[in-house]
């Protein structure tokens, strides 16, 4: 599946709903996992540049310090089927865990 997000990817589009710099990102990451996933600048701005060679996010703002980046209507639409995606996966394994807890 072309369009599935690995975590890390589906964290920091999450992340840019709102425009944010490299350090905001990685911080707004880690806060929406309640301190349970670090994403480390290499990694990050790895996957950054692959979002936005596939149009998912664009470069808002720049200056010599700050990149600031945003979510594209693409990347948003993206974002919104791997919910979809992962609300399936969760519900499926809640069934099979009730399932299991019955017999």
């Amino acid at each position: 599946m072309e369009d599935t997000l690995t975590d890390s990817t589906y964290l920091i589009l999450l992340a840019l709903l709102k425009p944010q710099h490299g350090y905001a990102i990685m911080k707004q990451v880690n806060v929406l996992t309640n301190g349970q996933v670090d994403i480390g600048p290499a990694s990050m701005y790895t996957i950054l540049k692959k979002l936005q060679k596939n149009e998912y996010i664009t470069l808002e703002d720049s200056n010599e310090r700050k990149k600031t980046y945003l979510i594209t209507e693409k990347g948003y639409d993206i974002l919104q089927k791997d919910i979809e995606r992962r609300k399936l996966l969760y519900q499926a394994g809640n069934r099979l865990l009730a399932e299991k807890r019955e017999i």
